[in-house]
């Protein structure tokens, strides 16, 4: 008989047994080859495959008490991944172990050179850590240093701790988060401070009064909405904006300063967005019969929209089994981004957590579900009168109306 070496091994089948009389471990081999025998072909007999060396020891551990059996059966493969659960389903066919009525379940096909790949990793991250001597090629060193200079210039600013580089100079940039911060100071824009949420943070508001500041947003319609927001609670000069779909975050140092010399006065960015709404909306008068009358001012309808997308919350309480659907709906997060819920738990929304307070949403909100819940969050789904907030782990959270579920 081969034997199969343990550098071959794939997979190990896992399966668990139940007999209604006493039994020894030989019946329970003698029935493995026994019954599968003839079944699937001379190529795939346990015993032909297992003098091939491309089946290993079988092992079987068991128990009895009260006149029955249960036990464990483990068998590694050296098959590929489709013939080892092919010879795991035959062996579910067996119902008899010996004398006695008999049934096999297969718990699980184990991929053993997963836990083997985990192991390497872990290993080579500590090898590679005790490097004595080495030396760092010149890519490297330059990464390293742009990385540790980033890291150095990110500061903490006010009592809401916002992200910042250094603002001690007339003009700062106002951005919407952490991650925009980091990429400006990559590029030597110092004169940064993020907002790090979807509400503006009062230090906005007091920095506004002694600085000048210009907000730079997204190149999206959420951009656009933060711009109204912090133009209305804090004193901003000017306004730059990402190419259309972009994110600060992403843009190239070319891309910043190109973005920035095109700042505009926030009064004239206003002005300008109100004049493309009016043209799309002139941009239609082919489609307008000549008896029609002008279409009226949209501003009313947008603030009829609101106040129902504004509706009192659902009554609605979330079951166990809407419990079990949200735990199961958890692994579409995606980083730090969110998923916004109707009541019938459908996804109606998948957009970045820094997106969610200026969400205008076609139907009521139910559930906002996340990684990991924070006082930020926990506002914007007040803000988008959600019932309840989803997520794996919680932060510090203040007193909210919000019900929080644990996922």
């Amino acid at each position: 008989m081969a034997k199969i070496s343990p550098s071959s091994i794939k997979y190990s089948i896992i399966a668990s047994f139940q007999s209604e009389g006493p039994l020894e471990k030989p019946d329970v081999i003698g029935a493995l080859f026994g019954q599968t025998e003839g079944l699937l072909g001379s190529e795939m007999e346990l015993r032909e495959l297992q003098k091939e060396g491309k089946i290993g020891r079988i092992d079987v551990n068991l128990r009895t008490e009260d006149g029955k059996t249960k036990g464990e059966i483990i068998i590694p493969s050296a098959l590929d991944k489709t013939e080892t659960t092919i010879i795991a389903a035959s062996l579910e066919t067996i119902d008899k172990i010996g004398p006695t009525d008999a049934k096999i379940t297969i718990n699980e096909i184990e991929d053993v050179r997963g836990s083997k790949r985990d192991y390497i990793m872990e290993r080579a991250k500590q090898l590679l850590g005790n490097i004595k001597g080495a030396g760092m090629e010149s890519q490297e060193i330059e990464q390293e240093l742009r990385e540790s200079s980033r890291t150095s210039k990110i500061s903490e600013y006010g009592s809401e701790k916002l992200p910042a580089g250094d603002l001690s100079g007339k003009e700062v940039i106002v951005v919407e988060g952490r991650a925009d911060v980091v990429n400006m100071l990559r590029h030597g824009i110092n004169n940064v401070i993020g907002m790090d949420g979807a509400k503006l943070p009062k230090t906005i508001a007091e920095i506004s009064k002694d600085k000048e500041l210009t907000l730079f947003v997204d190149g999206d319609r959420g951009g656009n909405l933060i711009a109204k927001n912090v133009c209305e609670n804090a004193k901003v000069i000017y306004i730059a904006i990402a190419p259309d779909g972009k994110e600060v975050e992403e843009l190239t140092g070319k891309e910043l300063l190109q973005a920035l010399r095109k700042k505009v006065p926030a009064s004239e960015f206003f002005g300008r967005n109100e004049r493309n709404q009016n043209f799309s909306r002139q941009d239609r008068p082919s489609f307008q019969r000549r008896d029609e009358r002008p279409m009226r001012d949209e501003r009313p309808q947008r603030q009829e929209r609101e106040e129902e997308f504004n509706a009192p919350k659902s009554d609605k309480k979330l079951t166990k089994e809407d419990r079990d659907k949200l735990k199961e709906l958890s692994s579409e997060i995606r980083g730090k981004n969110v998923l916004i819920l109707n009541e019938k738990l459908n996804i109606i929304r998948n957009i970045p957590a820094s997106k969610v307070g200026y969400l205008r949403l076609s139907e009521p909100a139910f559930v906002l579900m996340t990684n990991t819940a924070t006082n930020s969050l926990i506002a914007a789904a007040e803000n988008i009168n959600a019932n309840y907030v989803a997520a794996k782990t919680f932060g510090k959270i203040d007193n909210t109306s919000v019900e929080l579920v644990s996922l």
